[in-house]
């Protein structure tokens, strides 16, 4: 494992503690051991395998009525469609024109047996909203959203973290010394980082004010073919 996702868990773990919260891990062990990832399998497999089935098997398993989620409606296209308290079917799958009217602040939370809902209480903050609330709260957040100098390849205007030992290196490439930050943490190498010397959260939400594009414009599995984030979604994709 690289340095992305050892400082993910390590974030994870103690915030975990920090709470005192009941931490919950479920994994496809089955497709880790069969060696998934994204450049063997592409990104639709990869991302079904390793993080559909894992989501759907530890709800499952738990038996949850329902899951909540930080998704927000300004990410991308098919999250625009989603509503507060998103219905899914007993196979948690995810079909658009089923989804109930959202009439001022009433919500409908009622499920038939077997059915689930994603509850998604941030659909209608920006990245912006969420920055400002975290400076406001003096809320801790994964040190990959700070610009540093870090190792990355240069491919167009994406900058992949080179953390894990499949990810191939084109003709003439190599990695770089790069001043950088996570705009958004996913998988890797399917999250790309973002050029940025923003190193503390005001300078984060300065950068912010003049950005014109969601944050997951690097995010290499909502643009792996059209309308691939609401295939995943109707799969039961989070």
């Amino acid at each position: 494992t690289g340095y992305k996702f050892a400082e993910m868990i390590r974030f994870r773990d103690w915030y975990a503690a920090e709470v005192g919260a009941r931490l919950i891990v479920h994994t496809n062990q089955g497709a880790l051991d069969d060696g998934t990832q994204p450049f063997a399998v592409g990104t639709q497999r990869c991302c079904g395998l390793l993080k559909t089935k894992s989501l759907l098997d530890g709800l499952q398993a738990g038996n949850f009525d329902a899951a909540f989620g930080g998704a927000r409606r300004d990410e991308e296209r098919s999250r625009a469609k989603e509503r507060v308290f998103s219905l899914r079917n007993a196979k948690g799958q995810w079909d658009p024109k089923r989804q109930r009217p959202e009439l001022w602040h009433l919500l409908n939370s009622r499920v038939a047996p077997g059915e689930s809902v994603r509850v998604f209480p941030l659909s209608n903050w920006t990245e912006l909203d969420v920055w400002h609330y975290i400076l406001v709260e003096n809320i801790p957040v994964v040190p990959l959203y700070f610009a540093k100098e870090r190792e990355v390849i240069v491919r167009g205007s994406s900058l992949i973290v080179p953390e894990q030992p499949f990810v191939p290196l084109l003709p003439n490439e190599r990695p770089q010394r790069v001043m950088c930050r996570m705009r958004s943490l996913g998988c890797s190498p399917c999250t790309g980082a973002v050029r940025s010397t923003a190193d503390t959260i005001p300078k984060i939400i300065e950068e912010l004010v003049a950005a014109r594009h969601s944050e997951r414009q690097l995010r290499v599995i909502d643009h792996d073919q059209d309308g691939s984030m609401e295939m995943k979604k109707r799969e039961g994709y989070f």
